[in-house]
């Protein structure tokens, strides 16, 4: 075998393994959120990430690919189906700059996953009240058109990536795009009933199984070793594999970081430490690393996830009593404001970077996706509504979206 294939099967490889553990971060949401929701909305919410996932994958493939990383001017992508036409071995051997080192097909695997990861934090946003089949319909666009416009901007060759706008695994791409749709969904939605009350009262309300919430995030954690580690597109020399090992230990670090930051300020703050903030400061450190995972040294990119501990805390609380937004897994703090803070994170390790790109790209993702959303949200509610009954939330979502219950043996008993 040739060098040159060798190396072309390693990095597809290494694509491809990337690629899976960023799918098993579908589970990791679906656990996380399951947690975090009252009993009788459980079996909704795993049918919406089941059903998420299904859908970004059709789209991605129908339209989403093509438009992202297809032909354009820049601002305006082009469009087309995927195909299962790859790279021929003499391009391959032909060697040079322009020859392929990795399978198109690994590199749309890859890619579509990440798809699906921004739809899954819409998904713990709007739980417990949203219609089923509404939210599918949300799906089709966001994942479709909307997500690959705005990351056509940037890793398609457009005007961002050429204004310089750094994200290195997509802490705007990916997260701050998921959670600015989210926003959109939730303004038009409302909160919970009951979880407002009198005065402006803020009430708790407890998810159903925190084993499960925990394991959802450990297993987020291990995905997001390929969430970073893929995006370095290769692996099959010294540089790179030293690149990407870099990458994974830091990514490491900053969850780490980011979980023992947020514990310490919530135990400083409630006086007790509040396993529900230490998952999310976990995810925090995640996500503020994920913009530039590569120049930082472990130490500066402990630090990095640390300060997204930090911000998370007081942002969950803030949004919830001050804006009365409603979202039952925060995940609006953890992947919109702490994806800013990522995003701005570049500038302190990566010398390419400046505070002006990286506001440009923050400004124009939300504005692209909180706008798109919003309207699609919107006909969407004059449609066919996207709230439930109130007997229907008061009674479970499970039951009349689903027509089942996830813990059956823990109903009442009939009389």
């Amino acid at each position: 075998m040739e060098l040159a294939e060798l190396s072309y099967a390693l990095d597809t490889f290494y694509f491809l393994v990337m690629g899976a553990l960023v799918m098993w971060m579908a589970a990791g949401f679906t656990m996380l959120e399951a947690g975090l929701v009252r009993s009788k909305n459980t079996a909704e919410i795993l049918t919406k990430n089941v059903g998420l996932y299904s859908i970004a994958c059709i789209m991605y493939m129908v339209c989403g690919y093509g438009i992202m990383y297809g032909d354009g001017n820049g601002v305006i992508p082009g469009i087309s189906m995927l195909t299962s036409a790859d790279n021929a071995t003499a391009d391959v051997l032909a060697g040079g700059d322009d020859a392929p080192y990795y399978s198109n097909l690994s590199d749309f695997f890859f890619q579509v996953v990440f798809v699906a990861t921004a739809m899954s934090i819409v998904s713990g946003a709007v739980a417990e009240r949203m219609k089923l089949w509404s939210f599918f319909v949300f799906a089709i666009v966001l994942t479709g058109v909307i997500y690959p416009v705005q990351g056509y901007w940037k890793w398609g060759g457009g005007f961002l990536d050429a204004a310089g706008f750094l994200d290195f695994a997509g802490s705007g791409v990916v997260h701050m795009c998921g959670a600015s749709a989210a926003i959109a969904g939730v303004l038009l939605l409302g909160a919970r009933k009951g979880k407002y009350g009198p005065g402006g009262e803020v009430r708790a309300i407890p998810g159903a199984n925190l084993p499960l919430s925990a394991l959802g995030t450990l297993i987020l954690w291990l995905g997001w070793f390929g969430f970073n580690g893929g995006s370095e597109l290769k692996i099959a020399n010294v540089e790179e594999a030293n690149a990407v090992s870099l990458v994974i230990v830091n990514t490491n670090m900053a969850a780490a970081g980011g979980l023992v930051a947020a514990l310490l300020f919530a135990r400083a703050w409630f006086g007790k430490a509040d396993l529900t903030m230490a998952l999310n400061g976990a995810l925090a450190g995640l996500v503020a690393i994920t913009a530039e995972p590569l120049t930082p040294t472990p130490v500066m990119a402990t630090l990095i996830g640390a300060i997204g501990g930090l911000i998370v805390v007081p942002s969950i609380v803030y949004i919830d009593k001050l804006f009365k937004i409603d979202d039952p897994v925060g995940a609006i703090s953890v992947h919109g404001v702490v994806g800013v803070w990522g995003l701005l994170a570049v500038c302190l390790t990566n010398p390419d970077a400046s505070i002006g790109a990286q506001l440009l790209g923050i400004v124009t993702i939300f504005a692209w996706v909180f706008a798109t959303s919003f309207i699609v949200w919107l006909v969407i509610k004059m449609v066919m509504g996207i709230r439930v009954s109130e007997e229907e939330e008061y009674e479970g979502v499970d039951v009349g979206e689903c027509g089942l219950e996830a813990y059956p043996e823990f109903a009442a008993a009939p009389e």
